[in-house]
């Protein structure tokens, strides 16, 4: 099985490198422009390329990107600066071997952790417009570490803003469950608490799974005093809602993404990370309930 993933994994980045080189030589071709480097890129070190590339990778794999995504948009730095790269990404790092196709001793293998993810969107999209004014406009090497840099100082979403509009559409998810205006309010309240409450924890360096437990506690606790004090017309609704917050929408969509595309290993690392993040969401809730002694949920 690890012989087959591993024989897919090679085969979609060959097909990745094949399909970005031709499409880079044919519109060299009709632009009449040399596929030789620029002046600047002539002495790219293989080194220096794969700290570029996994700092890029890396940072976009924190920031909630798939393996594809990850993949073409490096493999459009590599063919325009004439490299060849290899891709082994999981969950947790990234591994990629540089070969510069005009001197094959400039060659490297590296490997690099993943930080703790964090989806940040903006940073994805920056990064895809740089990969492409690089393909488009021949940016030098200088040029793009340095633009990477600023997108790296890029702030993340301001948490009360965050906070609030989790409230917010757990609260409209409330709605949407047939629940009434005081049942979304303590949604909403639920929601917005428990948030604040697990970023506070996650501030402090404790494990991710033990901050999504106790806010799925918390959240619980909040909402569960509708049921228990029967506020609203379907107080059930809101205890349903609260904790939809705490799904990890983002790794299970490119768990399916991955499976589809062929990276095999990073898909069941991002399945079995999701689904301890659903186990811990049901923990949390569950203790909740059975100390509030909710029997009708």
């Amino acid at each position: 099985m690890n012989i087959i993933s591993e024989q897919k994994k090679h085969e979609i980045n060959s097909f990745y490198y094949s399909f970005i080189s031709l499409q880079y030589i044919f519109q060299n071709m009709i632009s009449d422009n040399s596929l030789n480097k620029s002046t600047s890129d002539k002495n790219i070190s293989a080194q220096r390329l794969a700290d570029l590339m996994l700092d890029m990778g890396i940072y976009m794999l924190a920031s909630g990107a798939h393996c594809g995504r990850l993949a073409s948009n490096l493999t459009r730095l590599a063919v325009v600066w004439r490299f060849e790269i290899d891709l082994n990404p999981s969950f947790r790092g990234l591994q990629i071997t540089v070969k510069d196709l005009d001197d094959t001793s400039n060659t490297i293998t590296r490997y690099k952790s993943s930080p703790s993810h964090n989806v940040h969107l903006a940073v994805l999209t920056e990064v895809s417009h740089l990969s492409w004014r690089v393909w488009d406009e021949k940016l030098s090497i200088d040029i793009v570490e340095k633009e990477f840099a600023e997108i790296k100082k890029k702030s993340s979403y301001k948490e009360p803003v965050v906070a609030l509009a989790v409230g917010v559409s757990c609260a409209g998810l409330c709605f949407f469950s047939f629940g009434d205006i005081y049942n979304a309010l303590i949604a909403f309240l639920g929601a917005f608490i428990g948030f604040c409450i697990k970023s506070r924890i996650s501030k402090m360096n404790f494990n991710p799974m033990i901050a999504i437990a106790i806010a799925a506690f918390v959240t619980t606790l909040i909402s569960g005093l509708g049921s228990i004090y029967n506020i609203g017309e379907h107080p059930e609704a809101a205890m349903a809602t609260a904790v939809l917050y705490l799904i990890p929408g983002v790794p299970l969509i490119n768990t399916v993404i991955d499976l589809i595309e062929g990276y095999l290993s990073s898909a069941m690392n991002r399945a079995m990370f999701s689904g301890f993040i659903l186990l811990c969401i049901a923990t949390g809730m569950t203790l909740c309930i059975t100390l509030l002694g909710i029997d009708n949920f």
